[in-house]
């Protein structure tokens, strides 16, 4: 993928002596990382994709990704959207696994400009086969972000003409709405793990979560919930009729090029009912 270069570079993309991909964007080094998204079959979740994340880097140490985007100015955030996009493309088939999706994010207000949005999505979409991606495989993450719902919708389409699915991010808060379902379709949504977390304290919380499931599910969108975090996590999410799966309590992110760890997880292992199974899908 050709990317847009800026006089003050610095903000470069290498190859490091293992063949892993980072970019540079002033001080920092940017790394791939990718976190395994699962799904239910049986007593077993299986990992089926992973969410491609930037793990930002200084003096050598890791740094949390928002501080690393807030410091950004706003002339520079298009290229480091872009450049971290190529990233997670290129470093894509570092994780040693086949038969896995993409997942990866969309910020629409760095790029309002419906053309200019457009022309991006098209270049990428035509360098896939240098890393070895279909279009079929990915996943694109439309962020909570209060932008043009006309603009999203068309983004939307020519994402789907195109073969990539779309998921809606952070449902629950903000503009991630049913509205939003409504306008884009989307194939995935994404349950927000902080507002998952929180409707999980709630007694009745395993009764309730299953009619929205079931919505969501009739709107012909399977459900993710992310931020799965504790074993009542988990059983809601199962209870609920979940598609998909992810979270720290099934697996944390993982840096490109480390081993990817295939080995499916039990669900009695983490919901703690080791040698006392009970049943999940009454």
């Amino acid at each position: 993928m050709r990317l847009e270069r800026r006089r003050n570079v610095g903000d470069a993309i290498w190859v490091d002596e293992v063949g892993i991909v980072y970019g540079v964007h002033g001080e920092f080094r940017l790394r791939s990382a990718y976190q395994p998204i699962f799904a239910p079959r049986g007593r077993f979740l299986h990992a089926v994709a992973v969410e491609a994340l930037i793990e930002p880097h200084r003096g050598g140490r890791p740094g949390a990704p928002r501080v690393f985007f807030d410091s950004i100015a706003a002339s520079d955030r298009l290229f480091v959207e872009t450049m971290c996009r190529a990233l997670h493309l290129k470093n894509f088939c570092n994780i040693g696994v086949d038969g896995l999706d993409l997942y990866f994010n969309y910020n629409p207000l760095i790029n309002d400009h419906p053309g200019r949005a457009l022309a991006e999505i098209r270049l990428m979409t035509r360098h896939l086969s240098e890393f070895g991606l279909a279009p079929a495989m990915l996943v694109c993450e439309i962020t909570e972000q209060a932008a043009d719902d006309t603009l999203l919708a068309r983004l939307a389409r020519e994402m789907r003409r195109d073969g990539i699915r779309i998921a809606i991010d952070d449902f629950g808060t903000g503009h991630s709405t049913e509205e939003r379902v409504n306008l884009l379709k989307p194939d995935i949504v994404k349950i927000d793990g902080i507002w998952f977390a929180e409707f999980c304290r709630h007694a009745a919380a395993e009764r309730f979560f299953r009619p929205l499931v079931s919505s969501l599910h009739d709107r012909g969108a399977k459900v993710l919930v992310e931020g799965i975090e504790q074993p009542t996590h988990l059983r809601v999410a199962l209870e609920g009729g979940v598609d998909l799966l992810q979270g720290y309590l099934l697996a944390r992110p993982a840096l490109a090029g480390t081993i990817f760890d295939e080995k499916p997880l039990h669900i009695d292992t983490l919901l703690g009912n080791v040698g006392n199974v009970i049943p999940l899908f009454g």
